[in-house]
């Protein structure tokens, strides 16, 4: 019986500890109401010029609220329709194979490093973890890719430099260390199980966590990525649709060039408003990438909290 008071008193005394008084609960909901003020303003001010009159923006600047509304960006994107839909495309299809043969390289690498039994564990160790530290540059990375691989022109120029990321093999490798115990592996093995199955079907189960934790950030990775296409990419028809949009913020006459608006190229960038299409684009770009997050906010969270002590 006092056992029992004891318990419950140690109970009672730790949860007044883990108690935090209102006025720091208040002070806390406003920070984060703050912190995702922050996120959500930007994305509602480029969504309000996207809808601004282009005099309305030549006269009065940005605005939060414009003095002119105007729905001419968006109609012009759906003028252009064609070239949008190739470059998002072209950002979809990139996003989606780079995201799978990321996912599946990088927990291919993470468990065969995690092993303690793999005699070349130290050593690939080693080799995951320099480049952390120094970099090959960027003229080595565009020899390799251009004259030994010859990704020039290619989609796969968008894909394979991003692939596999030592930070994410990292993550790996501690999340098989610490989740999947060598007693687990032994008894597989004892059962008869190859590494492989021992990966597919045991690994891989416990794993999902991590496995939405790296996806999310090669899909943010990929789908944002406008600099590989600067670097390899000179066919407009494999233009990114975030390549697209750095094109035209760096030269709006990128799409004067469009041989479809049968247009001379003074009227045609007259006719364009260059501000307001900016935007509807950003827009555009944000929108895909926002929607996919709640598909992934369950396991990321969880991957977050992996290996923090329970209660």
């Amino acid at each position: 019986m006092q056992k029992k008071k004891k318990g419950f008193e140690f109970r009672e005394s730790t949860s007044k500890l883990n108690r935090i008084s209102k006025t720091t609960n208040i002070i806390f909901n406003i920070i984060f109401i703050i912190l995702a003020l922050v996120c959500i303003i930007p994305v509602v001010f480029i969504f309000m010029i996207s809808i601004s009159a282009e005099e309305s923006i030549k006269l009065n600047g940005y605005r939060f609220i414009p003095e002119t509304f105007s729905l001419d960006a968006y109609k012009f994107l759906f003028d252009e329709a064609q070239m949008i839909f190739q470059a998002l495309g072209i950002s979809i299809l990139v996003t989606v194979v780079g995201t799978v043969i990321g996912v599946m390289l990088t927990t291919l690498m993470g468990y065969v490093i995690s092993r303690r039994t793999y005699k070349l564990n130290d050593f690939f160790t080693m080799i995951v973890f320099i480049p952390m530290i120094f970099n090959g540059g960027m003229i080595a990375s565009y020899v390799v890719n251009t004259q030994l691989l010859g990704l020039k022109d290619s989609v796969w120029a968008l894909i394979w430099p991003l692939c596999v990321s030592s930070f994410n093999v990292v993550i790996c490798k501690t999340f098989f260390k610490t989740n999947i115990p060598e007693s687990i592996v032994e008894s597989a093995q004892i059962d008869g199980a190859s590494q492989m199955q021992i990966f597919w079907k045991i690994a891989l189960p416990l794993a999902k966590p991590m496995l939405a934790t790296i996806a999310l950030f090669l899909t943010f990775g990929y789908w944002n990525d406008w600099f590989q296409s600067s670097l390899y990419i000179t066919d407009s028809n494999l233009y990114s649709l975030q390549a697209l949009l750095d094109h035209v913020q760096r030269n709006i006459e990128v799409m004067a060039n469009n041989p479809a608006a049968g247009v001379s190229m003074v009227e045609y960038m007259n006719a364009m408003p260059r501000e307001g299409a900016r935007m509807a684009m950003a827009m555009i770009i944000i929108i895909p990438i926002a929607c996919c997050y709640p598909f992934f906010q369950k396991y990321f969270i969880s991957g977050l909290t992996v290996g923090a002590v329970k209660g």
